[in-house]
């Protein structure tokens, strides 16, 4: 996934109501970027950091500026929850996540289930049952591990229920975390911010629901998959 145009650096002053972030840019100026970030962003919103900026000339958008990445440690970490199903998606038809290949035709948002939700992603192959992807963006890290949930999710437990269904009904289900950093060294679920979820995947996983995890190479210029992560899957806290 490449920027469509040129990031700008800046300076975090505050991030709030979610998906609003005030920035100070080099020569002074100050204005409201948008966040494409609903999670609490633990450890990755400290005021004073610095920030990178994508522009928009949408004459739609209430916001221009949109906020892309922050230096963590030195490390570039991607806070823009929209990417990530690009980013695996692109990655899926390059063949680049060994897992998921044998797939001719790759499918987003699409209605499944009883409950009127949308999966991610969809893989199919003639000959093949399909396989359902769920993706979710991590940017949460802990020690050396990257970790999901960064706050309660009763929308994610749920994905992993509606995984679980499309396995008993014969089909392949994916749960796939794509971590936007490159600095971890393994992933874990966050127990302690979020115990349902963590035994809901537990349970997904004795049910049938495969689970892989994969950083990102993360840029100025783009986010390309990187390395697969080993998954330590047992409640921790």
């Amino acid at each position: 996934m490449r920027f469509p145009t040129p990031l700008v650096p800046a300076t975090l002053i505050k991030r709030y109501k979610r998906f609003l972030a005030d920035v100070r840019f080099d020569d002074g100026a100050e204005i409201t970027a948008h966040l494409a970030n609903s999670g609490s962003m633990l450890g990755t919103s400290e005021p004073g950091s610095r920030v990178w900026l994508s522009r928009s000339d949408s004459p739609t958008r209430k916001l221009a500026w949109s906020w892309e990445l922050v230096e963590i440690d030195g490390h570039l970490v991607g806070v823009n929850t929209a990417h990530p199903n690009r980013i695996a998606a692109d990655a899926i038809s390059a063949g680049s996540i060994p897992e998921l290949t044998g797939y001719d035709r790759v499918r987003r948002e699409v209605r499944y289930g009883s409950r009127n939700s949308r999966i991610d992603l969809l893989l199919e192959a003639d000959g093949r049952p399909p396989c359902w992807v769920e993706v979710k963006n991590v940017h949460l890290k802990r020690g050396d591990w990257a970790e999901f949930p960064d706050a309660v999710t009763q929308r994610g437990a749920k994905h992993l229920e509606e995984l679980a269904d499309q396995v008993r009904l014969g089909d392949r289900a994916v749960m796939l975390y794509l971590v936007q950093r490159e600095d971890c060294s393994g992933f874990r679920p966050a127990a302690d911010i979020d115990p349902t979820y963590a035994a809901g995947l537990k349970k997904a996983v004795g049910d049938g629901v495969e689970t892989i995890c994969y950083t990102c190479r993360m840029g100025l210029d783009g986010i390309d998959i990187g390395s697969p992560l080993p998954l330590h899957l047992e409640q921790t806290s």
